[in-house]
């Protein structure tokens, strides 16, 4: 059986370097955000893994029908000649490598490094590759001991096929129950810690019209570190009037944390109650705000939009995970959602309940996972009868359903990283330079902005990228996108998996990070505040800036 086994999987080891060559000098090109020495030392090892299965792959199907090869004499030089030729190409992409990444780094406004230290990339990469082989040689010694046992009393192919099928099923249990489990369990308990940690820059506050504060129906301790600080985070009214140069209004917050109430259900609930105990309802305009996983509401996005309207604005945001967005979404991804209904049903239910002269206009708002759920927080049925106003959803993840179908469907000759949809009455999209989506009619009764960067791969990871090439890397590209990115079958998506983890390493304004101006400018377009232009939004940016 074993011999059946090895002329199945053979072991043509030289045939695969270029391939894994390739790979390895694809990996250290840019993508869409520059990477530490150890991040792209694991990126490299997998990618030399990647080309490696590949090439063997070739070979084998090469050997299985059995075309035409070198004589021994000659396949003898032929190998050293491949040998020396990719050791001599992974060495000068090495030499190189800093220089790509310094390419990426000037376009994000980063600052360069000096060397990408080359020596620690391939010994990096190396040390990943060994594992990602040793483990696949114990996968192969395996499925070869239990084909041996089963050839006993089975046919040789059924034998083998079961095998693998158990070798499957044993790597997926360790690697699923031990390895992903303890450290999802580690993650849990650090991630709580600092939930639940207590900060000076967030102190509770004395205003009645806090959630937290005396009189308040939240209790200040429930609500975790990140809604203290959102609670606790200015603008005031004073510092609203000050650099608006107008009378302001004190801007009203409600923040339910995740121990504030038993159940989603509970906490949507209490959320409404504190903002008819505020009178929420009374202001011009009432945003939900659907935080990131970590409970986290961007304070660039809220402040930018209470500077606009002179605070006159009440936020809600309902907590429903404390860990990192990524995690989250990998744990258990249906109870954000499950929160983000249960917190519009709550607060869209006594919204339609009011006159239609007397009610606040209702936007939803979201950042990352958040911008997902808030995406999936309601039904066309809900709402159709009476529909809100419209959302701000910055930063959407790819898997975003609104927003895959509008990209999808863009109209003929619109970039996939800024997308015009029909008559732009609808749907826009806007960038941190303030290009907007191209537009033929003004905004209709319900509106939707994406306010999303060209260099964020939590908006453009594509795992179609593994066999195509995304559209939006079709020139013209982003203008934060590097044109030294070039994509290639499987390196590419690995960079883009490496990128969504990395999103928030370059500064606001790239990336997933998003910074104030290009809030200011994405509300004032949602809201159609004309009065409020990009030289007078880029003022206020400056002001806010400014410390007190």
């Amino acid at each position: 059986m074993q011999k059946y086994l090895l002329t199945v999987l053979p072991r043509p080891v030289t045939p695969a370097i270029p391939l894994a060559t390739l790979f390895f000098i694809a990996s250290l090109t840019p993508s869409l955000v520059p990477r530490d020495t150890y991040v792209q030392a694991v990126l490299s090892g997998f990618s030399i893994a990647a080309g490696y299965a590949v090439g063997l792959l070739i070979a084998t199907i090469w050997y299985r029908l059995q075309l035409p090869m070198f004589s021994p004499a000659l396949r003898v030089r032929v190998h050293s000649f491949i040998a020396v030729v990719c050791l001599i190409a992974a060495a000068s992409a090495l030499w190189v490598a800093s220089d790509w990444q310094n390419g990426l780094r000037a376009l994000l406004a980063m600052a360069p490094v000096e060397t990408g230290r080359p020596f620690s990339i391939a010994g990096g990469a190396a040390a990943v590759f060994l594992v990602l082989l040793w483990l696949a040689r114990l996968a192969k010694w395996l499925i070869a001991r239990l084909s041996d046992n089963l050839a006993r009393v089975l046919p040789g192919p059924q034998a083998l096929l079961i095998s693998i099928l158990l070798t499957a099923i044993v790597f997926w249990n360790i690697g699923n129950g031990v390895i992903v489990r303890g450290a999802l369990n580690t993650a849990d308990r650090i991630y709580a810690g600092l939930d639940g940690r207590f900060e000076e820059a967030s102190p509770r506050p004395q205003d009645p019209r806090k959630t937290g504060a005396e009189g308040s129906l939240v209790d200040w301790d429930s609500l975790g570190r990140m809604g203290r600080a959102m609670v606790a985070a200015g603008p005031d009214q004073a510092r609203i009037a000050a650099l608006t140069g107008a009378e302001a209004m004190e801007p009203l917050r409600v923040y339910v944390g995740l121990n504030s109430a038993p159940d989603p259900e509970a906490r949507a609930l209490l959320a409404l109650e504190e903002l008819q105990r505020i009178d929420a309802f009374s202001r011009s305009t009432l945003v939900i705000a659907t935080p990131t996983g970590t409970g986290w509401v961007d304070p660039a996005g809220q402040q930018a939009l209470e500077y606009l309207l002179g605070g006159d604005v009440a936020t809600v945001s309902v907590q429903y995970s404390y860990l990192a967005s990524w995690i989250a979404l990998l744990t258990d991804p249906e109870y954000g959602v499950e929160t983000a209904r249960a917190v519009f049903s709550a607060v869209y239910d006594h919204w339609r309940e009011l006159p239609t002269d007397a009610r606040p206009a209702l936007y939803l708002n979201g950042l990352s996972l958040g911008s997902l759920n808030s995406d999936q927080s309601h039904d066309l049925h809900q709402v159709v009868g009476d529909p809100f106003n419209g959302a701000l959803w910055v930063g959407a993840p790819f898997s975003s359903p609104t927003w895959l179908e509008v990209t999808r469907n863009r109209n003929p000759g619109s970039p996939a990283w800024l997308p015009s949809y029909r008559d732009g009455s609808a749907v826009r999209f806007m960038n941190q330079t303030g290009l907007k989506s191209d537009y033929t009619t003004s905004w209709g009764r319900f509106r939707i902005l994406y306010l999303q960067h060209a260099s964020d791969a939590v908006v453009f990871f594509d795992p179609r990228a593994t066999w195509r090439r995304p559209a939006w890397m079709a020139t013209p590209r982003g203008p934060d996108v590097s044109p030294g990115f070039r994509w290639l079958p499987i390196v590419t998506v690995l960079q883009l998996g490496v990128d969504i983890m990395t999103a928030v390493k370059p500064p606001r304004g790239f990336g997933h990070n998003y910074d104030f101006t290009s809030y200011a400018r994405a509300w004032a377009m949602l809201l159609d505040l004309p009065d409020w232009t990009d030289a007078r939004i880029d003022a206020l940016a400056t002001a806010h800036s400014t410390p007190d």
